[in-house]
């Protein structure tokens, strides 16, 4: 726990000094607030601990807002944290060295037959995953299925009977001051029990990190283990999944957000159904509205999405949606500011019409639009417990690993039929140090072109220490050539 943060309930009782001659002073009577016991009993066994094992460095599992560092896995690098763990009682959480192949963090079980949700920076990547539950049992989990992009995982345990299971509340009935409370392990600190009020609901970080989820804020204190953990509300119910906070120093320092259950379940429909989750696309590029566009425009205030750019060929190019329109209202749902509009159109199912009210020229109007399916996250594990593309290859001198590309993903990408291939996972030195990030596609090997994995590993199959290869590798719609070096070990 942080410790320049001290918090305090409103029942604290102000004490007085009795002297001679005085009056010692009536403590006022204590606030009523909420009885949480009766909560914590039902649901406390529904939560678990979850442990990921890696063989080799974790590769980038973290995630952050605005640079600042999320909660989720084992103890921090504190020189006094051997000395708590020895003799003061605190759980023996991984040294240093072990953190590099662990990560820690919560879950909690949605049905009885064994299926657990929690969140995808924790499992990332794992090579295996255990959750241990609250009579002590430790079982081995398999990763049913992962969405990054939600930063939802769906876990399975074989327990050989019906597990406790949490109720499932509804999110979208929150509203800012509401009680919520959280049960996890921070820290290892298994069933863990926090609470705080709701700050606000419907809460966008924009672009950077997770567009497509409007969190819950909320002032319960959340550090490094409570990841994956469920947020109740005063019934008992699940509302959200504890997911991030906003630090300075990676601890909990006031403000902290979780993904809404009712996004985590329809994530885990589709999970369970198809193997992926697909998301709606608009075709448009927003931005918000400012007050220069506010008195270029006319308009009254700043509310909405302001269209910068339409995708050919796009629903929104369909409908007639043109750069320069802002954005009122999606599906009956009116924006106010331009983060609004991802996450709703990520919730929507593709094919479905929709309503989308612009304002042009001053004129309101309501265009229909067809929402296609936005490209699937490559990171993503699916129902089978792969990654989505069935073919995978690496070359560990290289320090990356590639998948074949669908032809739809290609035209998405602006590719042509047959060109390149996605890198999947960095996996070493060499393709790190060279900037190279998963999704970026590789169209030419050593002025090979490829389009296969296949044609990748031959490509790469004679590489030897102190030799480069040159990539010509597309990031976004930039092409450019990347030298990889690998090291010579003479």
């Amino acid at each position: 726990m942080n410790h320049s943060i001290l918090r305090s309930l409103a029942c604290c009782a102000l004490l007085g000094i009795a002297a001679a001659g005085t009056v010692q002073a009536q403590a006022p009577a204590a606030a009523a607030l909420p009885d949480f016991t009766g909560i914590v009993q039902k649901n406390a066994p529904a939560v678990v601990h979850v442990e990921a094992r890696y063989n080799g460095e974790r590769q980038g599992s973290s995630r952050s807002i605005g640079g600042q560092m999320m909660p989720g896995q084992g103890m921090p690098d504190d020189p006094q944290a051997e000395i708590l763990r020895r003799f003061f009682g605190m759980p023996m959480m991984p040294s240093p060295q072990e953190q590099r192949h662990t990560s820690l963090g919560s879950g909690f079980i949605i049905s009885g037959d064994g299926y657990i949700l929690t969140n995808n920076h924790v499992v990332d990547h794992a090579d295996k995953v255990t959750v241990r539950l609250q009579d002590r049992r430790t079982l081995t989990a398999k990763v049913i299925g992962t969405d990054p992009t939600y930063d939802i995982a769906l876990l399975k345990v074989d327990a050989g009977g019906s597990l406790p299971a949490v109720t499932l509340g509804d999110s979208r009935s929150l509203k800012p001051g509401q009680w919520v409370l959280a049960i996890g392990s921070p820290f290892g600190f298994d069933y863990t029990v926090t609470q705080g009020i709701v700050s606000a609901v419907g809460r966008n970080l924009g672009q950077r990190d997770q567009p497509y989820t409007s969190f819950i804020q909320t002032d319960v204190p959340i550090n490094r283990g409570n990841s994956g953990g469920p947020l109740f509300d005063l019934q008992g119910r699940v509302v959200g999944i504890n997911s991030q906070i906003y630090s300075n120093t990676g601890t909990y320092s006031g403000v902290a957000f979780s993904i809404p259950i009712d996004v985590a379940m329809n994530a885990v429909q589709q999970l369970k159904s198809k193997g992926y989750v697909s998301r709606g696309m608009l075709g448009v590029t927003v931005q918000p509205v400012d007050d220069d566009m506010v008195k270029a425009f006319g308009l009254d205030n700043g509310v909405g999405a302001a269209v910068v750019d339409v995708t050919a060929d796009s629903g929104a190019a369909r409908a007639g949606i043109q750069s320069g329109d802002v954005i009122l209202a999606y599906d009956g749902r009116t924006l106010q500011q331009a983060s609004d509009l991802p996450p709703l159109v990520g919730m929507t199912k593709p094919g479905s019409k929709v309503p989308v009210e612009i304002l042009r020229n001053g004129r309101k109007q309501t265009l229909q639009v067809t929402i296609s399916e936005a490209a699937r996250d490559r990171n993503a594990v699916n129902g089978q417990g792969t990654a989505p593309s069935l073919a995978h290859s690496g070359s560990a001198a290289l320090g990356l690993t590639v998948q074949s590309i669908d032809d739809g993903t290609r035209t998405q990408l602006g590719l042509k039929p047959g060109q390149g291939v996605v890198i999947g996972d960095i996996t070493g030195p060499v393709a790190a140090q060279a900037g190279l990030r998963a999704g970026d596609v590789i169209l030419m090997v050593n002025q090979q072109k490829i389009g296969s994995v296949a044609e990748f590993e031959a490509a790469t199959k004679g590489v030897k220490a102190g030799s480069t290869v040159l990539l010509l590798v597309r990031r976004g719609e930039q092409s450019n050539f990347v030298g990889l070096t690998v090291p010579d070990d003479k």
